[in-house]
């Protein structure tokens, strides 16, 4: 049903292009300043094991991980996954990308709110997301058929799943933008990097957080669209 409604195309491109635009400028960024060896030649596990030593953070494992760009901090583990080229990269966009990512360790050891929030959510987002969308498409199949307040009420009840992945991806984008911070902030107080190579990790960081932006964008207008598609079919139940 979707596949053939211009209106789902006019809402969902636009989120598709920034998505794709984002990406590829994360990319693009990764990869100039990988080329970039940081002068005082820290890698990835280094600097993160200087800003957790600098912040009084102890009991975080640093261990590397598989996978490009694969780089997370664990809060239920309390570990730190760093991919090859952070972990054991010496480069600057390695620092950047360590940095923050012990930004969220040092948000856990501080009990910040939105990294709660968003720790609580995750158990309940791996069912939403997987059911949002087929609910939805089962409730406007049983429209297609029957112009009927059932029909309706299952699409609500999916546009319901869905808004919470919504409110997923919106929690994240402070708890993503205040990690940044607080990276380049134990970077620039520990005379980690030099003046040049700073301002290469905060592009490399926010080029990062623009596809956290682009990602909420693309739910939100996605979001509107399935609103929009069940305020018609209500109308055509009256």
């Amino acid at each position: 049903m979707f596949g053939f409604d211009p209106l789902y195309f006019l809402f969902a491109v636009p989120g598709i292009l920034l998505g794709l635009l984002a990406q590829h400028r994360v990319t693009r960024t990764f990869e100039r300043y990988s080329q970039l060896t940081t002068s005082r030649g820290y890698s990835g596990a280094e600097i993160a094991a200087a800003i957790l030593r600098s912040e009084g953070i102890s009991g975080v494992r640093i261990e590397p991980s598989d996978g490009f760009l694969s780089d997370h901090y664990d809060p239920r583990s309390r570990t730190l996954r760093l991919s090859p080229q952070v972990y054991s990269g010496r480069s600057v966009a390695a620092a950047g990308v360590a940095a923050h990512e012990v930004g969220h360790a040092v948000q856990h050891a501080h009990s910040y709110l939105p990294l709660e929030v968003r720790s609580g959510l995750v158990p309940l987002l791996s069912i939403t997301s997987q059911m949002a969308g087929p609910v939805i498409g089962v409730g406007f199949m049983l429209a297609m058929f029957a112009h009927s307040s059932f029909a309706s009420t299952v699409v609500l009840f999916g546009i319901g799943l869905f808004a919470f992945t919504v409110l997923f991806q919106l929690v994240t984008l402070p708890v993503e933008i205040d990690a940044s911070r607080r990276a380049l902030g134990a970077i620039e107080r520990g005379g980690l990097l030099d003046r040049a190579e700073y301002e290469g990790a905060r592009e490399v960081l926010t080029a990062a957080a623009m596809t956290y932006v682009a990602g909420a964008v693309a739910s939100l207008l996605q979001l509107l669209y399935f609103v929009l598609r069940y305020a018609s079919l209500r109308g055509r139940e009256r």
